[in-house]
């Protein structure tokens, strides 16, 4: 008979998947390793969710991990988007996902003027420009638009992205406040595993259900950006039990078995986290329903590709937050019980310290 989970079950079991429940790692690459994936187009937010899931982290240990000891890399993987990785997995994630976002892009290429003969010679200038030395975006910006790319609209930015997603060119240590690009071979050389695009996919959706389930194949499709079909094929090599939520079908590793009676108990007042804006436990799944109370989404979803930071609590959204200067401000949907407001205060208090130090 296949289990059902309350939704509460349910939101515990992800949030435990997320390191958002229970004891925290001990560091933030210590994380990465976990649940593979941070989004990072904002930087100091992608920071910030490391901390929501690490102990006692410090920003520094982010910046180092980036820019100097080279374990976590910044770039475009799932969706196309800003996201950090563990360094051990960048090859294998590029040659994947590189060319389905690659072969994405094309058209919009086309329309800001760059054809074939003209993003060559950019590439080749891109690469041999970080050869050199590490340039920041400015700088490649400018050496793009010296040699004929279109200095209006976002033709530069697309022709970096077009490098790193081939696996050229990544993001490095830091120059004046700013990443600055480096040769992908330089910053983590190495060969990849070698494993191809079946397999790789396949490694792609154990990594995502580890740290999401319980979870559909619909929602891995939304998190990977990897066509359904690709997908599909990967969803069907997992060992995996088949429970339902609210009627709805879902998959949990087969070895996560065993958790799904302990989930159903909760304990305490609740496990509270500040989640920072564009945090993955708010866009890992293609239904979010489980995350956000009904009629609240537009708290955390205001419109116009936004993803406001959340207060959670066991994996429940109970409210949202926000920074102004070194002060944390919240907004609950409704009154918070004292443990829940003295344990807010204590993640505000973190989220002070990591950003100090």
């Amino acid at each position: 008979m296949t289990p059902a989970l309350t939704a509460a079950s349910a939101r515990r079991l992800r949030a435990a998947a997320q390191l958002l429940l229970g004891e925290r790692e001990r560091d933030p690459v210590r994380v990465l390793d976990r649940i593979l994936t941070v989004q990072a187009q904002d930087a100091t937010a992608a920071a910030l969710g490391l901390r929501a899931r690490a102990a006692d982290a410090r920003l520094s240990d982010v910046a180092r991990a980036v820019g100097t000891d080279r374990t976590v890399v910044r770039g475009w993987f799932l969706r196309g988007t800003l996201h950090l990785v563990p360094a051990a997995d960048v090859r294998w994630l590029l040659a994947l996902l590189g060319p389905v976002f690659l072969a994405a892009s094309r058209r919009r290429c086309a329309e800001l003027g760059l054809d074939e003969p003209l993003l060559s010679r950019a590439d080749a200038l891109v690469s041999d420009a970080v050869a050199e030395r590490p340039r920041t975006r400015a700088e490649l910006a400018g050496l793009l638009t010296a040699a004929g790319v279109p200095a209006a609209g976002q033709a530069a930015f697309h022709l970096i992205r077009r490098n790193a997603l081939a696996g050229r060119i990544c993001q490095g240590p830091v120059r004046d406040g700013e990443p600055a690009y480096v040769a992908l071979d330089d910053w983590v050389p190495g060969p990849g595993p070698g494993w191809d695009r079946e397999e790789a996919a396949a490694r792609l959706a154990g990594r995502y259900l580890a740290a999401h389930a319980p979870a559909s194949l619909a929602d891995f499709v939304h998190w990977s950006g990897l066509p359904a079909a690709v997908a599909r094929a990967a969803w069907r090599t997992l060992d995996t039990v088949e429970v339902t939520v609210d009627g709805k079908p879902y998959a949990l590793p087969a070895e996560r078995a065993d958790e799904i009676a302990a989930a159903g108990r909760a304990g305490g007042p609740g496990d509270v986290r500040l989640l920072p804006a564009y945090d993955d436990y708010l866009v890992g799944w293609r239904d979010r329903t489980l995350a956000v109370p009904p009629g609240r989404e537009r708290a955390v979803w205001p419109g116009g590709g936004q993803i406001r930071p959340a207060v959670v609590v066991d994996g429940r959204v109970v409210g949202t937050w926000w920074r102004t200067g070194g002060e944390v401000g919240t907004t609950f949907f409704e009154p918070p019980s004292e443990p829940v407001g003295e344990a807010v205060g204590t993640e505000a208090a973190d989220v002070a310290r990591f950003l100090a130090e």
